[in-house]
């Protein structure tokens, strides 16, 4: 095997089958984040939180997740007020179990934890990295 068809192998399996479509889309994230998106990726960009790499905006499947680290199989999402709607919570957990069929572990965090007590979040994060790394 070619070292450009282990590359894009690899790919496919960190995206977890992921579209074109979906890929495209979280690369037009990537460019809108969120205010409480941008502070807690100033954290986890560059292998900062205990040399884990993270990936914003990642591919997972037909989802993207607004952080992942493939080596802790662990996503993050930031909940804003829409999140708070009960259609969108019924959304959110059916997402969540989809993602979960993979061995993802889902943790969920709101925006204003985010931005007022973001050592908090730093903490659980790490606690659940430190559960999940082989």
């Amino acid at each position: 095997m070619t070292k450009i068809n282990k590359t894009r192998q690899y790919q496919e399996n960190l995206n977890y089958g992921a579209s074109m479509e979906i890929v495209q889309r979280a690369r037009d994230l990537r460019k809108r984040m969120t205010e409480a998106e941008k502070l807690l990726w100033s954290y986890l960009k560059e292998k900062k939180l205990d040399g884990l790499k993270f990936r914003r905006q990642h591919p997972i499947w037909h989802f993207i997740a607004d952080f992942y680290c493939h080596k802790a199989k662990l996503v993050i999402e930031l909940d804003g007020g829409i999140h708070q709607k009960i259609e969108t919570k019924e959304h959110d957990l059916n997402r969540t179990a989809e993602i979960e069929r993979f061995e993802i572990k889902v943790i969920r965090f709101t925006n204003e934890e985010v931005l007022e007590n973001i050592d908090k979040v730093i903490l659980k994060i790490k606690e659940e990295c430190g559960k999940r790394k082989t």
